[in-house]
């Protein structure tokens, strides 16, 4: 398949918090971009119920956005339910979205989410997989994917799941590797939440707004704002990231953008009404 690269277990570019985990992969193929561009960023992976409900769907695709805004890498394994609502809301809020999958890459599963999966290489994200090309699926694989997702990630978190849920077991792994788990409380009378009630009870973290994976992550809401993913022209783009940078004076950002007066306004205005900055009075701009 073209396109496909593989990293050895302690080589150059293989991810460190997979090194010393239980069973760690041997190898890893991956396809869209290099691990290497999102390893340094925090990382959470969203997991749920595959029959998910629509409470769990809101939830899941809520703090997934948010998170991706707030410039955090979404990890998940591109099956039904949760995990694809997840990756298809940090693709729209612009952010980079990782899926391990339990077969090879060329060997996408499930099919239906092909697309899904070639949206994600292509803007920023990656395919992982443990299995060489052409390796035969086997049942097992889709318990053991689960000890890379956990293992990639600073903090798991789950949305939904009922008290046999299989995405317990990415639970399981990750405090085996000494992550967080986190998980979204539900109706203590629905099925769905059973599983995710319990590890709440059992010490996970419980997470009802996005603030508190941030905190998890020690992402302060300054922090946050300033991650936060802006989709402009590229002049606002420009502008937007030298005020975040620290450069507060119009005039200074008019040079340092290469704009005219005019053009500077325009541009400034166009990002006020976005609410990514805000005035400061005495033509100083500052992040929103």
């Amino acid at each position: 398949m073209i396109g496909v690269s593989s990293l050895k277990h302690g080589g150059s570019g293989f991810p460190q918090s997979l090194i010393d985990i239980p069973s760690a992969p041997k190898e890893l193929f991956w396809l869209g971009s290099p691990p290497s561009q999102w390893l340094d960023k925090p990382r959470v992976a969203i997991v749920g119920s595959r029959k998910i409900s629509a409470y769990g769907r809101d939830v899941t695709a809520k703090l997934a956005t948010q998170l991706a805004e707030a410039g955090v890498v979404i990890i998940s394994g591109l099956a039904y339910g949760a995990d694809s609502i997840a990756h298809q809301a940090a693709l729209d809020a612009g952010g980079i979205t990782v899926a391990v999958l339990p077969t090879s890459l060329d060997h996408i599963y499930p099919s239906a989410h092909a697309n899904l999966a070639k949206q994600m290489a292509n803007k920023g994200g990656t395919l992982i997989s443990e299995y060489k090309l052409g390796s035969t699926p086997h049942i097992r694989n889709f318990t053991d994917r689960n000890r890379i997702i956990s293992g990639l990630a600073d903090i798991i978190l789950i949305t939904e799941a009922a008290e046999r849920s299989g995405t317990l077991n990415t639970a399981r792994y990750g405090l085996e590797q000494g992550r967080t788990v986190a998980a979204v409380p539900g109706n203590i009378t629905s099925p769905n939440s059973q599983g995710t009630n319990k590890l709440i009870k059992s010490g996970a973290l419980p997470v009802t707004e996005v603030a508190d994976i941030l905190f998890a992550l020690n992402i302060s809401p300054k922090k946050a704002a300033a991650n936060r993913i802006f989709r402009g022209s590229k002049q606002e783009e420009s502008v937007l990231k030298f005020i975040r940078e620290g450069v507060t004076d119009q005039e200074e950002l008019a040079v340092r953008a290469g704009l005219d007066g005019a053009a500077m306004s325009s541009v400034l205005i166009s990002l006020e009404l976005s609410g990514a900055i805000r005035p400061a009075g005495g033509g100083q701009w500052l992040p929103a």
